[in-house]
């Protein structure tokens, strides 16, 4: 399977090729700048190219954007994606004195995303950091994945399983995303707090 991340130079976009290309697919990082693409893709030892070029090769496309980008960037790549499935990943966060909160949108980015491409989205991977999908072993961490295509999803689960060494764990519809990009904000709050690299993981799934 042939993994496009759109946006993918960022610290998070080269931590998930680099463990995506050691659980063994083909990965593709995309950013506007092809030139920026292939030199931040030869330091994970993986393909770049631009954004659209990328998403029409793939078999699944993550949207690996910064959050506020991530809705823009996927209207502007709708014909390059067509119907291959998209994956999700940004959370909007509000930062204050207090701490890091979960946006105040109505709807989740994957549901704006969803309302901008033809293909179907899943939501996922929003608790894994940079810094832990990046280090030397897999983290040991569950990651949390919902969406409404069942073929679509499927794909997403067997990638999230792949490239941690927890379990995937499907969270239900595409609805639940809110819910999932809301965790983000926790997550960083408890490793403000106690100085760690908390992920998550589920007490009672065999």
């Amino acid at each position: 399977m042939r993994i496009a991340l759109v946006g993918g130079t960022g610290s998070f976009g080269l931590a998930l090729a680099k463990r995506v290309a050691e659980a063994g697919y083909d990965v593709v990082i995309g950013s506007r700048d092809a030139g920026r693409a292939a030199e931040a893709a030869a330091s994970v030892g993986v393909d770049g190219t631009t954004n659209a070029e990328a998403c029409r090769s793939a078999d699944l496309v993550v949207l690996a954007t910064k959050a506020e980008a991530a809705v823009t960037t996927a209207a502007e790549l709708r014909d390059a994606i067509g119907t291959t499935p998209v994956l999700s990943v940004a959370a909007e966060l509000g930062f204050g004195p207090n701490g890091v909160l979960p946006t105040t949108e109505a709807t989740s980015v994957a549901a704006r995303v969803q309302d901008v491409v033809d293909g179907p989205v899943v939501a996922g991977l929003h608790s894994l950091a940079a810094r832990n999908l990046g280090g030397e072993a897999p983290p040991d961490e569950d990651v949390l994945v919902c969406g409404d295509d069942a073929e679509a999803k499927a794909l997403v689960l067997e990638l999230a399983e792949r490239v941690t060494s927890g379990r995937a764990i499907d969270c239900g519809p595409l609805g639940s995303a809110r819910a999932l990009e809301g965790l983000t904000a926790v997550i960083v709050n408890v490793n403000k707090r106690y100085k760690a690299h908390a992920g998550v993981r589920l007490s009672g799934i065999p």
